[in-house]
């Protein structure tokens, strides 16, 4: 599970010039990159606050206020990639910031 290479697809806004992806060696370090764009772009709308917090549910706001994010995971047993949607996405961020948390 922890060596699953993840591509996070995602589209801004409906312009279908916004379509990126990132990719990374595992799921945890795709859940700490959504982490760090979401954080990136409190930072981007708060410039002057140096001390920015915010809740799951303000993280899920900003998946959700994506026009697409959705995730391909690499699955070892049949050697293709998996998809997955925001709402796995969300829960698994989740399960990642508990982990974080402890």
């Amino acid at each position: 599970m922890a060596n699953r290479h993840t591509i996070v697809l995602m589209q801004n806004s409906q312009n279908r010039s916004t379509r990126t992806f990132m990719d990374y060696d595992s799921i945890s370090q795709a859940m700490d990159g959504i982490c760090t764009l979401y954080e990136k772009k409190l930072k981007d709308l708060n410039p002057a606050n140096r001390n920015i917090t915010y809740d799951v549910a303000d993280l899920y706001n900003f998946i959700d206020g994506l026009s697409d994010m959705s995730a391909l995971v690499y699955d070892h047993s049949i050697q293709a990639y998996l998809p997955n949607d925001r709402r796995w996405i969300k829960q698994r961020l989740l399960q990642h910031l508990k982990k974080l948390a402890r």
